[in-house]
């Protein structure tokens, strides 16, 4: 009996430990309980450093019959002993599991649950060591114990929200500021924080913070951060499917809307870049359903969908045309930058480039050229600048206001943030979640240090979400990393099979391609290897929470 409860507390206290583990994913998963379960499967998440050593304890129960009585002692040490080196998410991940009310109900229900379960085997009067293999599936059964609480609380949960909801879009429609909501498929977060520094510096703005972009979590920056004195709300708003943004603008709905790009970011959800961009476009027809304006760019006009838009709502459209340059000729009546219908887009980037303290761009608007500097990095973001550029004057801010409030423009965190290192490296952390366009333009700024004199030293577990474009999209950038950098430091090199072997094929003699298998071996690589003279870019660290790191 006593070697059974001891097993049984030692259960306990694994499970706790674990339980935080998979919640870490499944918060990021939406609490979506197939959506977990694909992950899981993608990512082979299953226990194994428990269950391992588990089943050699039974073997050696089973092979020795005499000492079995040991087996059930030496089970719940291997227990407490992966309980104690589990990561902890509370403290070790980039992005932190958030122990919200909600976790806490759905931790609570599945640990009464996994109680109930080792009480059960622990007062069971076998022998406990022929109850070994109950055990192991406890373990194996901790993921499915956080779903089961979930869909259990389901209805206190709807209720709850719905409370948390009607209470943040009542307190919108009183307090009514302006409301500007940002999507797309990548570049929102980026265009988000340009326009609120903008706006912010001429009128009180709100946004929404970081990467939050779901109703919860809109809901609650409006509960507990809006007030009656300001003039702005710049929400960001994601797409999980079709109708994902049609409800958001319901919760807060738009006076104004920017749609940055489409693009190939989340193509395992939505599969086609058609689904894409009649996802996007909610936000579009809901602005202009309510009298508002929106900002997009020319480049979207080559979709159907997109185009059609633009044609039947075109007074109400603001085009930008971007460093592209190539984008289709606006529709009839789109308002024009010289002011005649259908002439021009409201914004054209005449010429951009970039220099070590920053991008810099001349743009056209309303017939008038401006001379924009902004201390970022990055050429994908004088697209995103311009957009930032033509929302801000649509809004009502003069456009030299507007360039004045761009030169004090702060770095975006972990967006192509350049932070000199102690040692006189140069760190370039793009380390949130990444995608072709951004990748390339990460790539740039490297090789502009480079052509300084440092030695560029890539850093890169790949992108995430890219669907049957994986492989392509990563040999396409490995060969343009081997003309930016002189190093390629491959992170879970396994995954970017293709990213590797264009570097390779594409490298000269004097470039290195170091494999490594995680973000530790990586940093010990950096820590041994790198000194003044280099510049060292983090290419996307969020495969080291989201997809295959979780170590179980």
């Amino acid at each position: 009996m006593a070697s059974s409860l001891f097993l049984g507390a030692a259960f306990l206290v694994f499970a706790v430990r674990r339980c935080l583990t998979y919640l870490h994913i499944f918060q990021q998963e939406e609490y979506d309980g197939p959506r977990f379960f694909r992950w899981m499967a993608a990512a082979r998440a299953f226990d194994k450093r428990a269950t391992l050593p588990l089943l050699a304890c039974w073997g050696a129960a089973l092979a020795a019959p005499g000492h079995a009585a040991y087996a059930a002692w030496a089970a719940g040490l291997v227990l407490l002993s992966v309980a104690a080196v589990e990561d902890n998410p509370l403290r070790a991940a980039k992005k932190k599991l958030v122990l919200t009310a909600r976790v806490k109900r759905i931790l609570s229900v599945a640990l009464a649950l996994t109680a109930a379960y080792a009480v059960a085997l622990a007062l069971c009067p076998a022998a406990p060591a022929a109850l070994l293999p109950f055990w192991i599936m406890g373990v194996q059964a901790l993921p499915l114990a956080l779903v089961a609480a979930n869909a259990s609380l389901a209805p206190v949960e709807a209720r709850i929200q719905q409370g948390f909801w009607n209470e943040a879009h009542q307190k919108l429609l009183r307090l009514a500021p302006t409301v500007i909501a940002v999507t797309g498929s990548y570049g929102k977060t980026s265009v988000k924080h340009i326009l609120a520094h903008v706006l912010g510096c001429y009128h009180p703005t709100l946004m929404t913070p970081g990467s939050i972009n779901t109703p919860m979590g809109i809901s609650r920056i409006i509960r507990e951060k809006l007030t009656d004195a300001h003039r702005f709300f710049i929400a960001e708003m994601g797409a999980y499917g079709i109708g994902s943004i049609e409800r958001l603008c319901r919760l807060a709905p738009p006076d104004f809307a920017i749609i940055t790009n489409v693009g190939p970011a989340h193509y395992e959800r939505f599969k086609d870049l058609a689904t894409v961009v009649r996802a996007k476009f909610e936000l579009a027809h809901a602005t202009v359903a309510r009298g508002g304006r929106v900002v997009l760019p020319a480049a979207l006009l080559e979709y159907d969908h997109a185009r059609d838009f633009a044609s039947a709502n075109a007074g109400a459209v603001l085009l930008c045309t971007g460093t592209d340059g190539n984008a289709p000729a606006a529709p009839d009546g789109a308002n024009g930058a010289d002011g005649a219908d259908g002439a021009a887009p409201s914004v054209r980037v005449l010429e951009a480039g970039q220099d070590l303290s920053g991008i810099h761009a001349r743009l056209l608007y309303q017939g008038q050229e401006y001379e924009v500097r902004a201390p970022i990095h990055g050429m994908h973001h004088v697209d995103n600048v311009a957009l930032a550029f033509a929302a801000a004057c649509g809004v009502g801010v003069e456009p030299q206001r507007v360039v004045s409030a761009l030169r004090s423009l702060p770095q975006i965190a972990h967006r192509l943030e350049v932070k000199p290192q102690p040692d006189g490296s140069v760190l370039i952390d793009d380390a949130y979640n990444s995608n072709p366009s951004g990748f390339a333009s990460a790539l740039d700024l490297l090789d502009l240090y480079r052509r300084a004199g440092r030695r560029g030293v890539l850093v890169t577990p790949g992108m995430v979400e890219l669907g049957t474009l994986h492989d392509s999209a990563h040999a396409d950038l490995g060969a343009r990393a081997a003309a930016c950098a002189d190093v390629l430091l491959a992170v879970a090199p396994a995954r970017i099979p293709t990213l590797v072997a264009a570097f390779r094929a594409a490298a000269g003699p004097d470039q290195l391609v170091v494999e490594c298998a995680d973000f530790a071996a990586a940093r010990a690589w950096l820590a041994a290897n790198i000194g003044p003279g280099d510049a060292v870019l983090l290419e996307n660290d969020l495969p080291d929470l989201y997809e295959k790191k979780v170590r179980v």
